[in-house]
């Protein structure tokens, strides 16, 4: 058994910290026969757990609810952290290798290929990318289509980089101004439909305007997708739909 202090001193953390989970439930100490709050073997592994979740960015709420969920599997759980450790480490690492790259060429000690420059960004972006939309975006194209995808902004040079990120930014920029006319089948919502085609030629193998058509549908109807293209305006997405909607069907004939 440990008391606040010796947990406190044993996991690093504070013991205002330990008695601040106490007081919202998050993490509840024993009682021994003098009446003093102590921590068992229970306590300790799910203190365990709930600082290798903060360590991943989960607030307190949801650490609560999760532990705290009938259905909750440990075991689970800490294959899914190890998952997601090591994912980062691998970006980090990435990034690091790029870094000590970059320090050397900046001595004159090596040369710097160009897009070794933005390796490290390129796989955070794509991790990123798996991350949120993964599951859904394979389930509609499959994973060879997504894997092919992944592939080919990887192995983007820095000036295609350059010119894929201006572009993502111009369809905001553009759809903001566009939401003011109110007309997605008008000039300037089929100039972002058109724009948005050529930003997907830069990760798609080949395009189709049904998948186009498709992806569109997938802005209005996950809130997630939608969030993104919000950013230039309320109903941005819904626009952005309904221009890429009336391209596709004028691509169809």
């Amino acid at each position: 058994m440990y008391t606040v202090q010796k947990l406190a001193l044993l996991a690093g953390v504070s013991a205002r910290t330990l008695r601040y989970y106490d007081t919202i439930g998050l993490l509840t100490p024993q009682k021994n026969e003098s009446g003093y709050r102590v921590y068992g073997s229970s306590e300790i592994d799910r203190l365990q757990l709930i600082l290798f979740y903060r360590e991943l960015g989960f607030g307190l709420h949801d650490i609560a609810k999760l532990l705290d969920d009938p259905g909750f599997d440990e075991t689970e759980a800490l294959i899914g952290q190890r998952e997601q450790l090591m994912k980062e480490r691998s970006r980090l690492d990435l990034l690091i290798k790029n870094v000590e790259k970059t320090i050397s060429a900046k001595k004159g000690e090596s040369q710097m290929a160009e897009h070794e420059k933005f390796e490290g960004f390129k796989k955070q972006l794509v991790e990123d990318n798996e991350a949120a939309y993964g599951k859904e975006i394979r389930e509609k194209y499959g994973d060879a289509e997504v894997d092919r995808s992944n592939a080919k902004m990887l192995g983007m040079d820095q000036q295609r980089y350059e010119a894929f990120k201006r572009l993502e930014q111009e369809i905001l920029d553009k759809l903001e101004h566009a939401l003011k006319d109110g007309e997605p089948e008008g000039s300037s919502g089929q100039g972002i439909a058109d724009l948005h085609r050529q930003w997907l030629g830069f990760t798609w193998g080949s395009y189709e305007p049904q998948a186009h058509a498709g992806l569109a549908e997938m802005y209005v109807a996950d809130e997630r997708f939608a969030a993104y293209y919000e950013k230039a305006g309320k109903g941005a997405a819904q626009y952005l739909r309904d221009a890429i909607i009336a391209y596709t069907d004028k691509l169809n004939g």
